[in-house]
């Protein structure tokens, strides 16, 4: 039988259910959730009761029971199922919280790598520019490289085009690169110029190196992938087994193994950002940005340490998949990037307002991964139209924050509105930043504003890859070319030379040593592929380039005359013929060498 309440006791039942509510847990049986009801039905029987019976139109009847229908399906229903186990965010209503309200710090994960951070090669014996740059262009790859592009060049030449080529080796792609290297030391108008000769933009190494048509020629030529494997792919487009990346891909999985973390292990703080390769090559897969410096070009995601700017890992953006991802693309890119079996655990990701998600940054903290970064207000999961939010009348260095479990949204008003979200950080440790304001006089003044801690560490530590592509331009072997391959190929050999020059910098760090600038790195880099020394005379000068007879058997009537050509130092020296038996071993060049005329020597030292 119903028990009727009277509304004093109806009032104290619904405060009495609501304080003892868990919402947690389910109703022990179905019998004790029907003997209790809704204290509002209750109430609404009382007040029906209690009223007098009055007679109704058939209009008011119609009217009421609609009315009754209405509030029935306006009614809130209840549901007897149990919550989900994994806690949803920003499902509260609470109003925002500012500097003054004190908030938790949250229990980050230790950090655990599953080596000690830093250099993973012996430090203790030199390594020379060349050594560190090997690491990452090993002798099998450029191998490789090199039996493609003489492929390449050979299924050219079977279809009628007409040039010269001889197969290149692996110590000439060395050189090659070198040459590439020494471009972006030194800076010329135009590919042709570096080979020009008694001109006032003349440069004596190049020539030295190769000649200019070589140079060219394997620049046209280099090619990364097995030529015979490019049609078989090219046979697949349009559907799931093609793979647009085929022709850098033998490359591409060689540079990402070994500039990740094969020979360096990277530190706690960690940044994500996207980077573009300029090109306007027709690929399906170049993108254009209006808001970058390059606005046309390859997109590339980058994960790089927050302190060195060390390039961990990355991945080349195809264009949009046929498959629909679950969670969308910044979800999949950051959790592709990192490598919880190969890192370790307790790193700190930090990423900008493209990547940044709530369902994300749970993931990662599942993961005992932490993240921090900015973040978009329209986001699912974000707090929004909660009250005492910032609003344009609010003064600098005002803070807002709301807490969301692990989650903590922090909005700052500096010249413009910041919002960030974080999982390893408080809302507010009492930090303070300079800022300019004005006075009461209208003067400009400066004065100690209060930050929130999440944007502090986010300034600090987010420019890991901003860093990485600085030291990247600073000598950048980027060109224009005419297949996109070969743009990516350059912009490998970026990667190569950036991490090659961290590494040094950190081993003459941890063997407390100056190390050299970026510019000497360099040039000894270059040096050492090309096989010269600073001065530009290749290493092997002494050692081969010794005089001996032009002709070796010969009787003695005509030993003196026979075999003789002229000393090419007379002539563009002097300008004047003379004879000489004499020639160099290595070059074949005559020389004279006699006793009042050494002209041999001359050009040694003179380098010549």
């Amino acid at each position: 039988m119903r028990r009727l309440l009277n509304v004093d006791q109806a009032l104290k039942l619904f405060f009495e259910l609501e304080e003892n509510a868990e919402p947690d847990s389910e109703p022990e049986s179905d019998e004790c959730d029907d003997e209790v009801d809704d204290p509002l039905f209750v109430l609404e029987e009382v007040k029906r009761e209690g009223e007098e019976e009055q007679p109704l139109t058939s209009t008011q009847s119609v009217s009421r029971r609609s009315a009754e229908r209405r509030g029935r399906h306006d009614m809130p229903t209840r549901s007897r199922s149990p919550l989900p186990q994994a806690a949803k965010p920003h499902l509260s209503s609470e109003p925002w919280k500012s500097d003054g309200d004190a908030d938790i710090t949250p229990e980050c994960s230790r950090f655990q790598p599953r080596r000690t951070p830093g250099v993973q090669i012996e430090t203790l014996c030199p390594q020379s520019p060349k050594d560190l740059f090997l690491l990452f262009f090993a002798t099998d790859t450029v191998s490789t490289i090199c039996a493609n592009t003489n492929k390449n060049a050979t299924k050219n030449q079977h279809l009628g085009k007409k040039y010269k080529w001889t197969d290149v080796e692996t110590e000439h792609l060395y050189q090659f690169f070198g040459l590439l290297i020494y471009m972006s030391l030194v800076s010329l108008p135009s590919l042709r110029d570096y080979w020009r000769q008694n001109h006032i933009l003349s440069v004596p190494l190049p020539s030295k190196v190769m000649t200019r048509d070589r140079f060219r020629s394997i620049f046209w030529k280099i090619h990364l992938s097995d030529p015979e494997e490019d049609l078989k792919n090219d046979a697949k487009k349009g559907t799931p087994g093609h793979d647009k990346l085929f022709r850098i891909r033998p490359l591409y999985d060689e540079i990402l193994s070994r500039a990740g973390i094969a020979y360096y292990h990277p530190r706690r703080e960690l940044s994500v950002d996207e980077r573009m390769v300029a090109t306007k090559a027709k690929t399906g897969m170049t993108q254009y940005m209006k808001d970058k410096p390059t606005k046309w070009g390859m997109k590339m995601f980058i994960l790089a340490e927050s302190k060195s700017g060390y390039t961990i890992s990355f991945t080349i953006y195809t264009g949009k998949n046929q498959t629909a991802s679950e969670h969308g693309l910044a979800y999949d890119v950051v959790m592709n990037l990192i490598q919880p079996s190969c890192l370790g655990t307790g790193y700190h990701i930090y990423m900008d307002n493209f990547y940044t998600s709530p369902r994300l940054f749970l993931d990662l903290t599942s993961m005992r991964f932490g993240a921090c970064g900015t973040y978009r207000e329209n986001r699912k999961g974000c707090p929004k139209d909660r009250t005492n939010a910032l609003n344009r009348k609010c003064p600098r260095g005002s803070v807002r924050w709301i807490r969301e479990g692990p989650l903590v949204f922090v909005k700052w008003m500096d010249t413009r509105e910041v919002s960030v979200c974080s999982t390893i950080h408080p809302a507010f440790s009492g930090e303070t930043v300079r800022r300019k304001v004005k006075d009461r006089d209208g003067h400009w003044v400066t004065r100690e504003i209060p930050c929130p801690t999440p944007i502090m560490a986010y300034n600090k530590n987010m420019g890991g890859v901003d860093l990485s592509d600085q030291l990247i331009q600073y000598y950048s072997t980027h060109r224009k070319t005419a297949h996109w391959y070969r743009t990516m190929l350059l912009h490998f050999l970026d990667i190569a030379t950036t991490n090659a020059f961290i590494m040094h910098h950190e081993m003459c760090s941890a063997k407390q040593v100056q190390p050299m600038a970026h510019k000497d790195f360099m040039v000894e880099l270059v040096c050492q592929l090309c096989g010269m020394d600073k001065t530009g005379v290749p290493h092997s000068r002494r050692a081969e380039h010794i005089p001996v007879p032009i002709l070796t058997d010969t009787d003695a009537v005509q030993k003196a005359t026979k075999g003789r050509l002229r000393c090419k130092r007379c002539l563009q020296e002097d300008n004047r013929r003379s004879d000489t038996p004499w020639k160099c071993q290595a070059c074949g060049v005559p020389l004279c060498l006699v006793v009042d005329r050494n002209c041999f020597l001359e050009c040694v030292n003179s380098d010549t």
